[in-house]
């Protein structure tokens, strides 16, 4: 009896510790108005986690304790998000801004339009999903379908609640937010890591990023993130009945996420543009890096009517400040030769920082660019660059030019192979026209290899210059040759490292129709025309075989691209290397022709479904000739409903949208009867 008193008692004082915990948690890194110092928070912080350690039962999810990292993970696992997360349109005037602006009044047909506005903050996009307020997964967003699951490391930040407060809590919730390092701390970590002989950060962006893709998630808690919440993702179960987004920023508030205090609200563009320039002179003197201000339609309705692009929303916009510059000398100008054969001169840099990144080289993109410049060798130039934005050339400074400068000129041959370049009439880059140019076959190769194309991860850009030099890659299709042999003649090469590369080209062999297609280097024909493509024809046959006016009718494809598809197959040499693939143990998967029984129509999911997850209930919709949508608009025909569904079926009861279930869905696509 004794002894159950005494763990009744441990227990309360381990509940009590906790709360006291996170709540001073909540008043340092929420509301920054700590109300007790660091000594006796650590104190605090020590005694919970002795008691944890004396009785591991204890230990709980959502325990403070859980903040200081685990060991480390052997790899990231994959994570499809629920819903895409979009990337942002970009404006950089105030004409573009209000361009913007006239469209949704257009489009919406109203005058005064409701905006949230607030920071473009320069970090790394996250998402974190909570299951009946316990935070579950985090990931990172990735190529915006597919992230990499983080959830030891985002558990390390502490303006991420680990459970959700408040009075009604929903049964799912995904939050998203980006993920950012202030300006001091980034300083702090460079500073010890030069003590350490370690190799520094070059922007607190990159500190985040790398913080956050750390194995040993006892690295990111060291590190100090911090997490600035900008919106949710997709939120399931009852409770909630959010008519705007500011609505939402307020109870986000309320569950204990960090919301940043300089928010805008308002209908008034003068106020947006004045907002645009009060912190495009303070970006400086901020605690983090800034890029510009995002401004979103506020009233979720207004939000459903406009609905998205491809890759971003049409309700929102990024508009970034001017970028930071800097001036520096060209000290050559250089051509490289790319793996269509396109001819680029580069201008190589005397080195310079630029917003923390050390610039030695800018493209030049072209002739016609480079006399619009009037850049020579030996000018000094202005050059800026924006967050992630490829550094590029402004303009030169005349006044700084020295007699030594001298003007650049094309040559009329590849630099690299000799072969007469060639410009065609309606195009300002000449071309390099011989397949068997050693730049266009490494290029080709480091392209084939990629992540997008067959993902070939095994073997790095180096040692694919290094096969193509050595002649053991010749075209494409080498890699499915390549034995142990082979690979075991180069220096460095080692018997483990060779069979990761074996194995690694060898799970390659079975590939999707439209990941083949670009992997084969059609100009033209990105990773979107190649899955326009891949969904047209059964085979890969049969767009072989298909004729030029074939290709001219399919929607999206353009002329240039539908010639350039067609002249590609009819050369001989590009089927050849099509045929070595095949014999070489390259498998194409295709999507199995399901019929047109959705044709045109405009279909939504929401909720858990039993025998589809999200990505593949998009690509049965697309396959049966429907339109996978992610929000709701008075244009959407069906909404599939789930288990757990989200606010969309709200939104779709008011806009009077048919709702129905996954076995009416399947009875839909069978009989074709969509009345």
């Amino acid at each position: 009896m004794k002894d159950q008193k005494l763990s009744d008692a441990i227990r309360k004082e381990h509940e009590q510790l906790a709360r006291e915990i996170n709540y001073h948690n909540y008043r340092y890194y929420v509301l920054d108005e700590p109300v007790i110092s660091d000594v006796e928070y650590d104190r605090l912080f020590r005694q919970l986690k002795q008691i944890e350690q004396e009785h591991p039962e204890l230990e709980t999810l959502d325990s403070p304790t859980q903040r200081v990292g685990a060991p480390p993970l052997k790899e990231f696992q994959n994570f499809t998000h629920p819903t895409p997360m979009l990337s942002l349109d970009n404006a950089t005037s105030i004409e573009e801004f209000l361009e913007f602006h006239k469209r949704l009044q257009k489009e919406l047909d109203i005058k005064k339009i409701e905006y949230l506005v607030e920071h473009k903050y320069d970090g790394l996009a996250i998402e974190l999903i909570y299951e009946k307020g316990l935070l579950t997964l985090g990931s990172t967003r990735g190529d915006g379908v597919t992230g990499e699951v983080v959830t030891h490391n985002i558990k390390t930040i502490w303006t991420i609640p680990l459970k959700l407060t408040g009075e009604i809590i929903p049964d799912r919730l995904v939050v998203r937010g980006e993920a950012v390092m202030f300006r001091k701390d980034f300083l702090e970590l460079n500073e010890r890591y030069v003590s350490e002989g370690k190799k520094t950060f070059a922007n607190p962006r990159n500190a985040a990023a790398g913080s956050l893709r750390q194995l040993d998630s006892r690295v990111t808690a060291e590190r100090k993130l911090r997490m600035f919440v900008y919106g949710i993702g997709e939120k399931m179960g009852k409770g909630y009945h959010f008519k705007r987004l500011s609505e939402v920023y307020e109870q986000l508030k309320k569950w204990g996420f960090y919301i940043n205090p300089h928010i805008l609200v308002t209908d008034d563009t003068d106020r947006i543009i004045e907002y645009h320039k009060q912190w495009e002179a303070k970006r400086d003197f901020m605690d983090y890096d800034m890029d510009g201000i995002v401004i979103k339609v506020n009233r979720f309705e207004q939000q459903a009517h406009l609905g998205e692009l491809t890759h971003s929303p049409r309700w929102s916009l990024a508009w970034k400040f001017k970028p930071k510059e800097a001036t520096t000398e060209v000290e050559d100008i250089v051509v490289q030769v790319g793996r269509t054969g396109a001819l680029t001169p580069t201008a190589i840099l005397k080195p310079v920082p630029i917003g923390g990144v050390i610039v030695s080289r800018v493209t030049l993109h072209n002739q016609d660019e480079i006399e619009r410049l009037d850049v020579r060798i030996g000018d000094t130039v202005v050059i800026y660059r924006a967050g992630d934005v490829i550094p590029k050339v402004t303009k030169v400074i005349i006044d700084k030019r020295p007699d030594r400068a001298r003007p650049f000129r094309f040559p009329d041959r590849c630099p690299v192979c000799g072969t007469k370049v060639i410009k065609p009439e309606d195009e300002v880059i000449p071309r390099c026209i011989n397949k068997r140019c050693p730049a266009i076959l490494s290029e080709s190769l480091k392209h084939f290899a990629s992540r997008k194309a067959m993902n070939i991860e095994g073997i790095g850009e180096e040692w694919i210059q290094k096969f193509a030099d050595t002649g053991l890659l010749k075209d494409v299709a080498d890699f499915y040759y390549i034995t142990r042999d082979d690979l075991l003649q180069y220096d460095r090469m080692g018997d483990k490292l060779a069979e990761n590369m074996l194995n690694s080209i060898h799970k390659t062999k079975n590939t999707s129709f439209d990941h083949f297609l670009f992997a084969l280097g059609i100009r033209y024909v990105g990773e979107h025309l190649a899955r326009v493509l891949a969904r047209h024809f059964p085979s890969l046959d049969d767009l072989i075989a298909c004729s030029h006016e074939t290709l001219l009718n399919i929607h999206e494809i353009g002329p240039k691209a539908a010639e350039s598809v067609y002249q590609f197959f009819q050369q001989k040499e590009n089927r050849n290397i099509v045929d070595k693939l095949k014999k070489g143990g390259v498998r194409i998967i295709y999507e199995k022709p399901q019929g047109q029984s959705l044709k045109g129509l405009k279909i939504v999911v929401t909720g858990t479904l039993e025998n589809f997850s999200r990505e593949e209930i998009n690509s049965f919709i697309e396959t049966n000739g429907g339109h996978a949508l992610t929000s709701v608009s008075k244009n959407v025909d069906f909404v599939v409903s789930g288990t757990s569904p989200g606010s969309k079926i709200q939104k779709a009861r008011e806009w009077g949208i048919r709702i129905i279930n996954e076995t009416e869905f399947m009875e839909l696509v069978k009989t074709g009867r969509t009345k």
